[in-house]
C-alpha cells in the first residue's frame, strides 16, 4: 500500500516540488486547492505532461484553510499518514496591506488544520512551513533553531504563531509535528511578485527588447538564498523522524539583492545598472536587514545539506525565464493572465 499524503498549498513553489518528490517516492500525494474564478494549477503541469509521471496517484480537493468544515471532511475522508502545511498567504509586503487576511489564513488556518487532525482521531506526521522571517531584527548571527524570534511583518508574526501552535499541540497532545524553518529558497516556480523571480522575469524581457526598466526596494536586504527542489527533501526528512523536532534549513551564506542582480545580469552580459531604478512603494514599513541560518541540527540528525550555491541558483533562474519567454512568444503555451 502506498503511503497517503496530503499538502495544503500544492499549487505553489514549494507544493508542487513536494508533490514531485513524494510520487517519486511511489505515495499517493492528495492537494488542498482553492475553488477560484482562474485555474492556478499551472506548477503542477510538470507531473500531469510528463508521461513516466505517477500523475494517477495526484489528487486534488477544494478546500481552504478558512473553511474549518472542509479540513475535518478531507481529513476524515483522506486518512493521511503525513500532512504538509504549505498554505500561507506568503508575500511580506503584501501582508503589511492586507494583515487581517494574512493572520487568518498563515496562523488560524494552522490551528484549524490541526484541530481537524486532532478531531478525526488519527495521527499522521505533521509538517508545519515556518519561516526565517519569524527571526526578523535578528537577535543572534546566524539564526538557528535556539535564536529568539523578533518578527517585523504580519507574516512574521503570523508564522510564529502557527510555529507554537504547533509545538503545542505536539506536546499536548502528542502529536508528531514538526516545524521547518525554512530561510528564502527559490526556483524558476517562484511567485514573480517575490524579489528573485522578480529580477529574472524582468531580465528575460529587458534582453527580449520587450522591457526597459525593473523597478525594486531595498537593495541591500540581505537573505539566505537556496534552491527549493532541494528544501522539499528536508520537509519529508523531517516527517520520516522517530521524534518530531524543529529544525532551520538554509544554506549558511547570506547575499544581498544587489548581488542577485550583479549574478544575473552578468550571465546575459547586461550592466544592471542601466535598468534597475529604485522605487519607494517597495520598501517594508519594518525591514528585515541580515537573515543567514545554521543548519549544522538539520546536518547532524537528518543527513541534509544544500547542494546549489547562489551563483548557480541565480543562473538556473535567469535561463529558465529565458526559455518560458521563448516559449511565450513562440505560443508553445498560453500567457499567463
Amino acid at each position: 500500500m502506498a503511503k497517503r499524503a496530503l499538502i495544503t498549498g500544492i499549487t505553489g513553489q514549494d507544493g508542487s516540488y513536494l508533490a514531485e518528490f513524494l510520487l517519486g517516492k511511489n505515495y499517493e500525494v492528495h492537494g488542498i486547492i482553492r475553488r477560484a474564478s482562474t485555474f492556478n494549477t499551472g506548477r503542477l503541469d510538470p507531473i500531469y505532461e510528463d508521461p513516466h509521471a505517477s500523475r494517477k496517484r495526484l489528487f486534488l480537493h477544494y478546500g481552504d484553510l478558512s473553511d474549518a468544515s472542509s479540513l475535518s471532511r478531507l481529513i476524515a475522508k483522506i486518512q493521511p499518514e503525513e500532512v504538509y502545511n504549505l498554505a500561507a498567504q506568503s508575500h511580506v509586503r503584501v501582508s503589511f496591506d492586507a494583515p487581517e487576511y494574512t493572520s487568518d489564513i498563515t496562523a488560524t488556518g494552522c490551528v484549524r488544520l490541526l484541530e481537524a487532525i486532532r478531531e478525526t482521531g488519527i495521527k499522521p506526521r505533521f509538517y508545519q512551513a515556518s519561516s526565517s522571517e519569524m527571526f526578523g531584527k535578528v537577535q543572534e548571527v546566524p539564526q538557528r533553531e535556539t535564536t529568539s524570534f523578533y518578527p517585523r511583518s504580519p507574516y512574521g508574526c503570523a508564522k510564529v504563531f502557527a510555529h507554537w501552535i504547533t509545538v503545542n499541540y505536539r506536546e499536548s497532545y502528542g502529536l508528531h509535528a514538526s516545524n521547518g524553518i525554512l530561510f528564502n529558497h527559490e526556483s524558476p516556480r517562484r511567485g514573480e511578485t517575490f524579489v528573485t523571480r522578480k529580477i529574472t522575469r524582468a531580465l528575460a524581457h529587458i534582453q527580449a527588447g520587450l522591457q526597459k526598466k525593473l523597478y525594486l526596494g531595498n537593495l541591500d536586504a540581505k537573505r539566505d538564498w537556496g534552491f527549493a527542489k532541494e528544501y522539499v527533501e528536508a520537509m519529508w526528512l523531517m516527517v520520516q523522524q522517530p521524534e518530531p523536532d524543529d529544525y532551520v534549513i538554509a544554506t549558511g551564506e547570506t547575499h544581498s539583492v544587489r548581488e542577485f542582480l550583479e549574478v544575473a545580469f552578468a550571465h546575459v552580459q547586461l550592466d544592471w545598472q542601466k535598468y534597475v531604478e529604485i522605487d519607494p512603494r517597495y520598501y517594508r514599513p519594518a525591514e528585515v536587514d541580515l537573515l543567514i541560518g545554521d543548519y549544522a541540527k538539520a546536518k547532524a540528525k537528518l543527513g541534509w545539506e544544500p547542494k546549489t550555491k547562489f551563483v548557480d541558483l541565480a543562473k538556473l533562474m535567469v535561463d529558465a525565464d529565458i526559455e518560458l519567454l521563448r516559449k511565450h512568444r513562440h505560443g508553445e503555451i498560453k500567457m499567463a493572465g
